[in-house]
């Protein structure tokens, strides 16, 4: 792990996320909404830390709601979309270089990122808020993770 990553980590209080990297929730609105994706009540926005260190990945995901990720420091994101069928794909790259500070990620799309070096320090704000019982990792289906071997190969190390 890098001593920058790591110095942020421990500032940052972050911890280890499911999908692979660290984060911190660091804000749950106390206003509740119906969501009737998942027919049921969530707050009405959350917002994270998430950082990945080099040679990390956050592993295809999605979650029930549009996320919007936002760069804050560190090396560029790529950041990998599929659509939910599998049948589209996209890569963003989010850099302040280039004035690309932020990316929506689409309810129910599925999700996959990775550092262009040491670290990245994001940002990630779902509404109406995340919650874990709506998240589910793509390796969790075997069905989908083999079609994700099988059409695209490259792909198939964020399982």
């Amino acid at each position: 792990m890098p001593s920058s990553a790591q110095q942020l980590i421990d500032k940052l209080q972050l911890q280890p996320h499911p999908e692979g990297g660290f984060y911190r929730e660091v804000y749950r609105s106390q206003l509740q909404v119906h969501s009737d994706e998942v027919n049921g009540l969530r707050a009405a926005m959350t917002d994270i830390y998430f950082l990945l260190a080099a040679g990390q990945v956050s592993r295809w995901h999605r979650v029930a709601h549009d996320e919007i990720w936002h760069f804050y420091a560190g090396a560029p994101l790529l950041l990998r979309q599929l659509s939910s069928d599998l049948t589209q794909q996209r890569c963003s790259i989010l850099d302040p270089e280039v004035g690309h500070y932020k990316q929506l990620v689409s309810a129910h799309s599925w999700q996959a990122a990775e550092s262009d070096g040491e670290y990245s320090l994001l940002g990630c704000t779902v509404a109406p808020g995340f919650d874990f019982s709506d998240f589910r990792l793509l390796k969790d289906l075997p069905e989908l993770a083999a079609r994700v071997h099988a059409e695209y190969p490259e792909l198939a190390r964020f399982l």
